[in-house]
């Protein structure tokens, strides 16, 4: 539990402190839009670089944890598709707002996950955390590109632009620059994995300013179906399924609890920018953010004693 909460309330001071500034006007939409930016190409890239670059994949089973969280992530993605029409229909959650609810229904906060992960298990927690990493941050940002092209309103791509938008992906292309340097290239320089390692520890701070920014207290008040359908297969149905595969692969001990860790943490905050940038519901996914870490303080811990 302390490491739980170790982790997540700093994440949670940091969204109030974005907040506070928007709110005062103490930074101006001009600056936020430039934040963003560079949030979204320089810090989170390099992020997922140092955390795969640096991590011990040899010695963890990549197929079992792996495996899991993507099965998991498929049908967790199939069960939110399948739920659109009515959520239309019933509930009036239209194309923009249905793109933050399957964000948030899906994606994960690396950052958090590595904090708790190597407070719990060291080293071991951390490769795991890095399989996750590369299984998952490739597959998501397809889905959530994918998503968004279809629901967000936005004039028909054709398959080369859809390509083109996939291969350029930040989030994409820096876990094959990781795994590359992991695998095939010799360590690199301590200066240049210095400069790495910097730029990756401003993500989480600069990625949930972002989200502070973007937050309406009132309508957090009042949350509808979209927060609680996404928080619900995010906190709860993902961890279940990919914990219930990862057992059926023979994935055990410390093992399937940082499974737990990766698949049961909140969302993403690069899924915010992500929403600004290809236009989704972007105050829907930052309450949808906030909502998950005030849930995800209770449900987390939970799901690793009990799972």
């Amino acid at each position: 539990m302390s490491a739980v909460l170790a982790s997540l309330v700093p994440t949670f001071l940091i969204i109030a402190t974005g907040w506070l500034c928007r709110a005062t006007g103490f930074v101006d939409d001009k600056q936020w839009m430039g934040l963003e930016r560079v949030t979204y190409v320089v810090f989170f890239p390099a992020l997922f670089i140092d955390t795969l670059a640096r991590a011990d994949l040899h010695s963890v089973p990549i197929a079992g944890v792996g495996g899991s969280l993507v099965a998991a992530i498929l049908i967790v993605s199939a069960l939110a598709l399948a739920l659109r029409p009515l959520l239309e229909r019933k509930f009036g959650v239209d194309g923009p707002s249905f793109t933050s609810m399957f964000q948030g229904a899906t994606r994960w906060n690396t950052f958090v996950a590595l904090a708790i992960a190597g407070s719990l298990y060291g080293e071991r927690g951390v490769a795991l955390i890095a399989v996750a990493v590369a299984a998952m941050v490739p597959l998501l940002n397809l889905l959530a590109i994918s998503v968004f092209i279809r629901y967000a309103g936005r004039p028909r791509h054709s398959p080369r632009e859809i390509l083109r938008m996939v291969a350029s992906n930040p989030l994409i292309w820096s876990c094959v620059v990781g795994l590359a340097l992991n695998f095939l290239v010799p360590p690199l320089p301590k200066p240049l994995v210095g400069y790495v390692d910097l730029l990756g520890r401003s993500a989480l701070a600069a990625g949930l300013l972002v989200v502070g920014a973007g937050f309406e207290i009132r309508r957090l008040a009042r949350p509808g179906v979209a927060h609680a359908v996404s928080t619900v297969l995010k906190l709860l149905v993902l961890p279940l399924v990919a914990v219930g595969l990862a057992r059926l692969s023979g994935v055990a001990g410390d093992d399937i609890a940082v499974t737990v860790i990766a698949a049961s943490v909140p969302s993403a905050s690069s899924a915010y920018v992500l929403a600004r940038q290809m236009g989704g519901n972007a105050p829907l996914m930052a309450e949808i953010l906030i909502l998950q870490l005030l849930v995800a303080a209770v449900s987390l811990p939970l799901l690793i004693a009990f799972l």
